[in-house]
């Protein structure tokens, strides 16, 4: 790494802790979700956060893993991997003791691991503060279908909600595939067949649809702009799939104020696995333009060979809140992103009630057919 503009990160760290210091009483000050303000907690002091000039740039993922890029911009983390849940979480300078934020265990530093990671080059700041995510997360509660009545009376969302800035890799890519396949085109049948009508044999005739298959192969291009891939393994995909869509319009350069009073985590999805599974997310699009270059009225895909050309990334932090509640001797987790207020998460269902629903379903439908037996 070239370190001719770079501070070592000791001094790094100082220049952002005294930068964090509320000048009126010394407090550690807080980046206030939704404004551009860093906010000191005790005596309402507030700092604005300058706009930066940076551009954010996207990397050439060639040239990255080519040559390593020693001019890409470092850092150096603490990690500690949780020995309940497997997270890996970040801890801020000099902490030395905390809570894991995915499932509330204590973890100490002594088992963690100082690692240089590539420095984020953005970040989209939060919007949703921690009261707004609360209720939220209650709201989200009183409609869940079929959950047990203890859960929507319980004052769970009371718990502690932990501000996360979680890594995030963005890929853009220009594609072009070759395929093999089939085009299916309609046409239509007379069909004779015979039928009893007011106890005699009728002989009638109906149109049948017919497909008649051809050979189709040719090649389809896509451009494909800020796949988005998390590059935590803390979280399940499930529930961070569906916080979905963020508006990456809104991200700004990478500024540890923006950090102030959150937590961050850094990626355990190196940028090769991340391209990989945003591989995967092109896929469908790439099927959709095959299907629509077969044409006709229906299609089938035999072979596609895709190559990838001008590949460059992002590496980006997203604010998500997490926060987990137990219910009845289980622990539930759950998501707020911080961006847009979507909430998912795990929750309980109630047996009894789901019981009681497919006894209520077969219940009308026994009344349904009894009604019409009657009517016959």
């Amino acid at each position: 790494m070239n370190n001719t503009n770079i501070e070592p990160p000791e001094l790094t760290r100082d220049k952002v802790s005294n930068e964090l210091k509320c000048s009126g009483c010394g407090a550690v000050l807080e980046y206030k979700p939704g404004t551009k303000n860093l906010t000191c907690t005790y005596c309402g002091a507030e700092n604005v956060i300058q706009d930066s000039v940076e551009i954010i740039e996207e990397i050439d993922y060639e040239k990255f893993i080519d040559q390593k890029l020693p001019h890409e911009e470092k850092m150096d983390v603490v990690t500690v991997k949780c020995t309940a849940c497997g997270a890996s979480v970040t801890l801020a300078p000099n902490v030395t003791a905390d809570r894991c934020p995915y499932c509330a265990s204590n973890i100490v530093v002594k088992t963690g691991t100082t690692n240089s990671i590539l420095k984020p080059k953005s970040l989209v700041p939060f919007v949703v503060d921690r009261k707004k995510a609360s209720d939220l997360f209650r709201g989200w509660i009183k409609k869940l279908w079929f959950a047990p009545s203890d859960l929507k009376k319980a004052d769970i969302a009371n718990e502690r909600l932990n501000g996360i800035y979680v890594p995030y890799w963005t890929y853009d890519a220009r594609t072009w595939t070759d395929y093999t396949g089939q085009r299916g085109t309609y046409y239509y049948e007379t069909e004779t067949y015979t039928s009893t009508e007011n106890g005699q044999s009728v002989t009638k005739t109906r149109q049948v649809r017919r497909v008649q298959w051809t050979y189709a192969s040719g090649q389809v291009r896509n451009n494909f702009d800020d796949i988005l891939v998390i590059a935590s393994s803390s979280l399940p995909t499930q529930y961070t799939e569906r916080l979905e869509p963020w508006n990456l319009k809104q991200l700004v350069p990478y500024n540890d104020k923006y950090l102030g009073g959150f937590r961050s985590e850094s990626y355990q999805v190196d940028v090769t696995t991340g391209l990989n599974v945003a591989k995967e997310k092109m896929i469908p699009t790439i099927r959709y333009a095959i299907n629509h270059d077969i044409g006709g009225d229906e299609q089938r895909i035999h072979t596609m060979t895709t190559t990838y050309d001008d590949i460059t990334f992002k590496h980006i932090l997203l604010p998500i809140w997490i926060s987990s509640y137990r219910f009845k001797d289980r622990v539930f987790r759950f998501l707020v992103n911080g961006q847009t207020g979507e909430v998912q998460g795990e929750r309980p269902y109630s047996a009894m009630k789901i019981i009681m629903f497919i006894l209520a379903i077969i219940a009308v439908i026994v009344i349904i057919v009894m009604l019409a037996n009657g009517a016959s």
